[in-house]
């Protein structure tokens, strides 16, 4: 039975909310979304990108294959695949951008604990290896 946290949601904390939300505020990307917002989208994005994902609808199956965990991932609501795409086509791309350059810099984090050279952490879907 897990006791702590899982390694992606320990993961996302190191995102800082509060820019990210400033990022999305400057560049209007929550404007008439009334549920799929900019966070559970890099979320969503995050969870793909760091398990090796090779389509939105691999990472939605992912998803919807550990439906009981992804609260505790941190994603509050299991959306559908057409949600995920339309939000990844009409949101703006600098929102995008911001989401590489965080994403980076948690790879380098990650790279840059030496003392360990090959850790596989598991995730519900996928496993990690940190190298």
């Amino acid at each position: 039975m897990n006791k702590g946290k899982f390694v992606f949601a320990q993961l996302v904390s190191l995102v800082s909310r509060y820019e990210f939300d400033k990022c999305v505020l400057r560049y209007q990307g929550d404007y008439k979304v009334q549920e799929f917002n900019c966070w559970s989208q890099f979320l969503s994005m995050m969870f793909g990108q760091l398990t090796q994902r090779e389509s939105i609808r691999d990472i939605f199956t992912c998803l919807r294959a550990h439906d009981n965990k992804i609260y505790h991932l941190g994603i509050k609501k299991l959306v559908a695949h057409s949600t995920l795409t339309r939000a990844n086509e009409n949101r703006n791309w600098r929102i995008s951008r911001v989401i590489r350059s965080i994403s980076r810099v948690i790879r380098s984090i990650s790279r840059a604990n030496h003392s360990i050279p090959l850790v596989s952490f598991y995730l519900p879907a996928a496993c990690i290896i940190i190298s």
